[in-house]
């Protein structure tokens, strides 16, 4: 099985930055691909970044805005999404998700994710 904690969320002000990450455990040998996504109070989960991968050179990243990044540490089984420029409306559990790489679904669809952390509360308010 594949096991994934997410780590970093907390209360920051408008303009700040957080740097979240995501550790995997277990079987994760065959995994090529991570992402995160978040669910405000009331509204549906959605994508925020994704990392593929398939050997040395190969890593490709996805967001849906520049003040998003996100990247992988190879040798410490973690992927670390980093956002700048918080505001209010970012206010959300955060969630990294993984899944082996295939063609019936897209970087960014929930459903494509069978394994999924427990989330991580960020906040963001004065």
């Amino acid at each position: 099985q594949v096991q994934l904690v997410e780590s970093g969320g907390g209360l920051v002000q408008p303009g700040g930055s957080l740097r979240l990450s995501c550790a995997a455990h277990g079987s994760i040998v065959s995994i090529n691909k991570l992402g995160w996504f978040r669910q405000a109070p009331g509204k549906e989960r959605e994508f925020v970044a994704a990392i593929r991968w398939g050997g040395v050179g190969s890593d490709r990243t996805y967001s849906i805005e520049g003040r998003f990044t996100i990247s992988r540490d190879i040798n410490k089984n973690t992927v670390t999404l980093q956002i700048n420029s918080l505001n209010p409306e970012d206010t959300a559990v955060y969630y990294c998700a993984a899944a082996y790489d295939g063609t019936e679904y897209v970087y960014s669809a929930i459903e494509g994710y069978p394994y999924w952390g427990q989330g991580t509360q960020v906040t963001v308010s004065k």
